[in-house]
């Protein structure tokens, strides 16, 4: 059975709303919660940015029984590796073991504020050494690394949760799919590809396949398209793009084209229960175990939780 799963995106709500709709996925049934890591959002419409790893905090201690997951930090710029070990084995510890640390190779938008931002193929050789340092971290074992990227002279945790932080690694190709597997790490993916999955488990993958999808639902399925377009029209840009646009200006402009309709196309928009079921189901046929759910539009989150908890939960129980 699917695990479905609820989005706190950083992008769109305040840190103090986020912490609430933590709680509130939880009472409504989800059976996860993951939490975008940005430090400015993709559109200035979307108008918020707070910092991830607080939220994630008061959300662990906010809440009881959901697993809450990094959905996606980088940790080779703005974080060193030995940080983010720190900050998940922190998370690990307030959440009482329900945290899973999702890893990825960033984009220039939340990376070139300290610096710039390397080439793709220098920096997911960054991602695979950092992932050398984070692991033995989080296994508690203390880390001596000169490598060609980073230096830890010494480097122990001192609070660790009962059981080790699992990992995951965002994914797109080959390479980064080689990643995680040989890293034992879960899968994590935007768009229903089975490729991705057929090729992590050739590479001997063996982990949970996360999936994500947008959403937005709301009672009139025009409006739903205007919000869509607001905020989320950069979605089909390709990570190829969002990867290197470097400001949410940059993604205006390279938006200028999109029309709500083009947007009400490939997301699905408006009260149809049967349509959102259908967008979920589209990456559970192609074998991802969790998926989580956006609904866009940070005003709306409140009550989206109520339609998922009475109508769209119980939809999707079973695919």
């Amino acid at each position: 059975m699917t695990n479905i799963g609820y989005t706190l995106m950083t992008e769109q709500r305040g840190p103090r709303e986020l912490v609430d709709d933590a709680a509130r996925a939880e009472a409504a049934g989800f059976g996860f919660a993951v939490c975008s890591d940005h430090y400015y959002p993709w559109l200035a419409e979307q108008g918020h940015a707070p910092f991830a790893w607080s939220v994630l905090g008061a959300a662990a201690h906010a809440t009881e029984r959901i697993p809450l997951v990094s959905f996606v930090t980088c940790p080779t710029m703005r974080y060193h590796p030995t940080v983010v070990a720190q900050m998940a084995a922190t998370v690990g510890v307030m959440s009482r073991g329900r945290f899973t640390l999702g890893l990825g190779a960033g984009e220039n938008l939340n990376e070139h504020v300290v610096g710039a931002y390397p080439q793709a193929v220098q920096r997911h050789a960054m991602l695979s050494e950092a992932l050398e340092i984070i692991q033995p971290l989080l296994a508690g074992e203390v880390v001596h690394h000169l490598g060609e990227h980073f230096e830890v002279p010494e480097a122990r945790l001192w609070d660790l949760p009962d059981e080790r932080v699992p990992i995951g690694v965002a994914v797109s190709g080959p390479s980064s799919i080689r990643l995680a597997a040989r890293h034992d790490a879960a899968l994590i993916a935007v768009e229903p590809k089975r490729e991705l999955i057929k090729q992590y488990a050739d590479a001997g993958g063996t982990g949970p396949r996360y999936g994500q999808v947008a959403i937005c639902w709301g009672p009139d399925a025009d409006e739903c398209a205007r919000i869509a377009h607001d905020q989320f029209r950069w979605f089909d840009l390709g990570w190829a793009v969002n990867a290197e646009l470097p400001h949410p200006r940059s993604f205006a402009a390279a938006t200028t084209a999109m029309t709500p309709g083009m947007v009400a196309e490939k997301i699905s928009c408006g009260p149809d229960l049967d349509k959102h079921v259908a967008a979920v189901r589209q990456f559970a046929d192609a074998g991802f175990t969790d998926i989580a759910l956006i609904q866009i539009g940070g005003d709306s989150q409140p009550d989206f939780l109520d339609f998922a908890e009475k109508h769209l939960l119980p939809a999707l129980t079973g695919i």
